[in-house]
C-alpha cells in the first residue's frame, strides 16, 4: 500500500473535526512537514481562523516520531486533547494504519495529591500534620471546596485541578497539591502506586504526542532534570507568549513572609542553634525590607548584601542538619520535614543568585499593598538559555497568530536567542520564517482608526479629551464594544466614567471571573467589556457582539518596569536601538493580539480603534502599524462613525 499524502491526510482531518480546508493550513502543513524532515527549525504566523493546530498536527502525527506540543492557554490545550487529536486520531488511523497514542502532562502542582488528601497538611506551629478538614469550618467557602475535592477525588480518572468544575481558589488547591520539591518521591510515598501526576508521566511515556505547557518546557529546559519524555519533535503554539513564561519561570522571589513560613517549618526539625540562626537572619532580612524603595538594584546596598549573606548560611546550615537529624515525636515526619526542605533550598537559592550578582540576572524589589515588599531577581534574557536547551537536540516549530512584528520575523527570532533569518555559520540554529496570512479578508472586514487629534497620552493624569471620543465611538457602535485598556486604573476610570454617560451595561474586568464576563459580553449585543492584559489575548467572541474594539493608548512596557528597562539599556549598551528592540517589540506584540479580537470569523466587521495620535504621528508608528492586521487606515473621526453606525444597522437588522 503506498503511503498516503500529506493533502489526503490534511483532508481527512478537516472533514473529521467539520473544518474548512484553507490555502494558508495546506502551506502550513507542508511547510512543518519539511522542517521536521530536514531536522530543522520554523517560525510560522498563521493568522486566526487558518486552523493552525491542524496544520501542525497532521503532518506531525504522520512523521511518526514522538512530538511534544507546548500552548500557553488552558483553552488551547483543552481544545488539543479534548477535540482536535481525538477526532485527527481517529481520520487518520485507517490512512496510517497506526493509532497514534496522546496525553497531557503538566506540572505536579496541577494534580491533586492523595498523600496531602489524606494525611493532612504539615502545621506550622504544631509538630506534625493537621486535618485540613476538620480545621476548616464545613460552612465556610474554604470547607466546602476541600469536602468537594474529597468527593472528587474518588471520582476522577486525573486528579488535574483543571478537571475540577466549578474550579476552587489558590488557598484551597493549595491545601491538597504539593510542588515537585514538597513530593516524598513515589517510592517513599504510601499512596505512590495511584498518584495521579506519576500516572501522567507514565501516559506520558507512551504517548506519541504529549500536550503540555510553556511553564513545564520552561522547567524541563531550565532544571537540567529532564520533566518530558525524549522527543524529536517540539511544536510550541501561541508562540509569542514563550519568552514571557520563562522568564517568570526563571525569576526568583524572597519576600519577609516566605521566609518566616520556612523558619516555622523548620524549627522543630533541627538543633536549635541552626533554629536560632535562621530565625536571626528571617528577622535582619524582614527589618531590612521595610526599609526598601521600590525599583532596581543595580547594586545591591549593603546591609541587603549582609542580611541575604546571613539567610544564605543560615539556609545553608539548616539543610544539613534536616538531613542528618530524625524526630519521632513528629507525625509523619518525612511528609513535613520535605516540606520544610523545600521551603528552606528555596530560600537559599534564590538568596545565594542575588549575592552573586550574575551580569546576567536583574534584580529590584517590589511593594504591594496587600503582600508588602518582595525582592526580585529575573535573567536579562533568556534568548541564550533557548537557543542552546530548545535549538540543539531535536526540529522545533514555533507558531502564533503574531510573530511578525513590523514586517518581518527577526525580532521575535532575537528573542528567541535565532541570528538573524539565513545567517550561516557553525552551531547557528538554521530557521525559517513564514507567514501563511490569514482567510479573512481585512481591509474589506475592518477599519484601523487612530484617533490622531487627540492628546498624547501622559503618564498620570485624565484624559478628558480620549474619554469623549470613547463615548462617541461607544455611543455610534451601539455598544458591542472590547474596550483594552493599559492599566487597571485606566479601565476603571473609563467604566465608571460610560456608566454615568451611556444607557449600555459596562462591565469591568474583576467584577465577575474572566469567564463569566466573556458570557455574559457574548450574550448581550449592547454589552461592553472593560479590562487589561488578559482580555487584550484571550476573549474570542466571533459576530456582533464585538464590533468595536478600542485601545486607550500604545501599551509600551511603565518606564519604572525594571526588566524591561534593563533589557532596554542592555541593547543600548551593545551598541542597537534599545527602544525599538524591547519597548515598541512589546506593545507590536500586544497590539497585534489586541486587534485580532475584532475579527474572528468570516463574517465579522468592525472598528479597531487607537485612541492614541503617536500611531499616526510618531516614528515609530509604521512599525507598529506592520504589525497589525492589513485593516483599511483611517483618522478621519466622522468617516469611523459614519462606519460604526452603518454595521450597528446591519448587526440590528440581522438580529431581527
Amino acid at each position: 500500500m503506498t503511503k498516503p499524502s500529506l493533502p489526503e491526510l490534511l483532508h481527512a482531518a478537516v472533514t473529521a473535526v467539520g473544518g474548512v480546508e484553507r490555502p494558508g493550513q495546506v502551506t502550513m502543513a507542508e511547510a512543518v512537514a519539511e522542517a521536521v524532515d530536514d531536522n530543522s527549525h520554523l517560525l510560522v504566523q498563521a493568522g486566526t481562523g487558518t486552523g493552525k493546530s491542524l496544520g501542525y498536527l497532521v503532518p506531525a502525527l504522520a512523521h511518526g516520531e514522538r512530538v511534544v506540543v507546548a500552548t500557553a492557554t488552558l483553552a488551547l490545550q483543552r481544545q488539543l486533547v479534548e477535540r482536535d487529536l481525538p477526532r485527527t486520531v481517529e481520520a487518520l488511523h485507517p490512512l496510517l494504519r497506526r493509532r497514534p497514542e496522546f496525553a497531557m502532562l503538566k506540572g505536579r502542582s496541577n494534580y491533586l495529591c492523595l498523600h496531602r488528601l489524606h494525611e493532612g497538611v504539615p502545621q506550622e506551629e504544631e509538630d506534625g500534620l493537621f486535618d485540613q478538614f476538620e480545621a476548616a469550618a464545613p460552612t465556610s467557602k474554604l470547607g466546602q471546596d476541600l469536602l468537594r475535592m474529597r468527593d472528587w477525588s474518588d471520582e476522577t480518572e486525573t486528579g488535574d485541578r483543571d478537571d475540577l468544575t466549578p474550579g476552587v481558589s489558590d488557598r484551597a488547591w493549595a491545601q491538597v497539591s504539593v510542588s515537585s520539591r514538597e513530593c516524598l518521591g513515589a517510592t517513599k510515598c504510601a499512596y505512590g502506586a495511584e498518584c495521579f501526576a506519576e500516572a501522567a508521566r507514565e501516559r506520558a511515556k507512551l504517548a506519541d504526542v504529549v500536550v503540555t505547557n510553556h511553564a513545564l518546557l520552561a522547567i524541563d529546559a531550565i532544571e537540567g532534570a529532564p520533566v518530558l519524555p525524549q522527543h524529536e519533535v517540539l511544536i510550541v503554539d501561541e508562540a509569542h507568549e514563550l519568552v514571557s513564561r520563562v522568564t517568570g519561570v526563571a525569576t526568583g522571589e524572597l519576600t519577609p513572609g516566605q521566609v518566616n513560613r520556612a523558619v516555622r517549618r523548620a524549627a522543630k526539625l533541627v538543633n536549635e542553634k541552626a533554629a536560632d540562626a535562621l530565625q536571626t537572619a528571617s528577622e535582619t532580612f524582614e527589618r531590612v525590607m521595610e526599609l526598601a524603595l521600590p525599583g532596581r538594584l543595580e547594586e545591591i546596598p549593603e546591609d541587603l548584601g549582609y542580611a541575604l549573606m546571613a539567610l544564605r548560611d543560615a539556609a545553608r546550615t539548616v539543610i544539613s542538619a534536616l538531613g542528618s537529624t530524625r524526630d519521632k515525636s513528629v507525625q509523619d515526619e518525612d511528609a513535613v520535614r520535605k516540606q520544610a526542605l523545600a521551603s528552606v533550598e528555596n530560600i537559599h537559592d534564590v538568596a545565594e543568585r542575588i549575592t552573586q550578582g550574575s551580569e546576567y540576572d536583574v534584580v529590584w524589589c517590589e511593594r504591594h499593598d496587600r503582600f508588602g515588599a518582595s525582592l526580585r531577581v529575573a535573567p536579562l534574557s533568556v534568548s541564550g538559555l533557548l537557543r542552546e536547551k530548545l535549538f540543539t537536540e531535536r526540529s522545533v516549530v514555533l507558531t502564533s497568530a503574531t510573530l511578525k512584528l513590523g514586517g518581518d520575523f527577526n525580532g521575535v527570532g532575537a528573542s528567541l536567542g535565532l541570528a538573524p533569518e539565513g545567517t550561516d555559520g557553525e552551531d547557528i540554529p538554521q530557521w525559517k520564517g513564514l507567514d501563511v496570512g490569514s482567510p479573512f479578508d481585512y481591509p474589506k472586514q475592518g477599519i484601523l482608526y487612530v484617533a490622531r487629534h487627540l492628546s498624547t497620552p501622559g503618564r498620570e493624569g485624565s484624559r478628558g479629551d480620549m474619554m469623549d471620543e470613547l463615548a462617541d465611538l461607544v455611543e455610534a457602535a451601539g455598544g458591542r464594544t472590547l474596550g483594552l485598556f493599559s492599566s487597571m486604573r485606566a479601565a476603571q476610570a473609563a467604566a465608571e466614567e460610560l456608566r454615568g454617560r451611556l444607557d449600555m451595561p459596562i462591565l469591568l474586568q474583576g467584577e465577575e471571573t474572566l469567564g463569566e464576563l466573556i458570557k455574559s459580553f457574548a450574550a448581550d449585543p449592547e454589552t461592553c467589556l472593560f479590562g487589561t492584559l488578559s482580555l487584550w489575548q484571550g476573549v474570542d467572541v466571533p459576530g456582533a457582539s464585538c464590533q468595536l474594539v478600542v485601545m486607550d493608548r500604545i501599551p509600551f512596557p511603565r518606564p519604572d518596569d525594571p526588566l524591561m528597562s534593563a533589557r532596554q539599556k542592555a541593547v543600548e549598551e551593545a551598541g542597537g536601538n534599545g527602544f525599538m528592540a524591547v519597548a515598541a517589540t512589546h506593545a507590536a506584540l500586544l497590539m497585534a493580539q489586541g486587534a485580532g479580537r475584532l475579527v474572528r470569523a468570516m463574517g465579522d466587521r468592525g472598528v479597531v480603534a487607537v485612541l492614541d495620535p503617536r500611531l499616526a504621528n510618531a516614528r515609530y508608528g509604521s512599525y507598529l502599524r506592520a504589525s497589525l492586521p492589513d485593516f483599511w487606515y483611517t483618522t478621519d473621526r466622522n468617516q469611523v462613525r459614519r462606519s460604526l453606525a452603518a454595521i450597528d444597522a446591519v448587526a440590528k437588522t440581522d438580529g431581527k
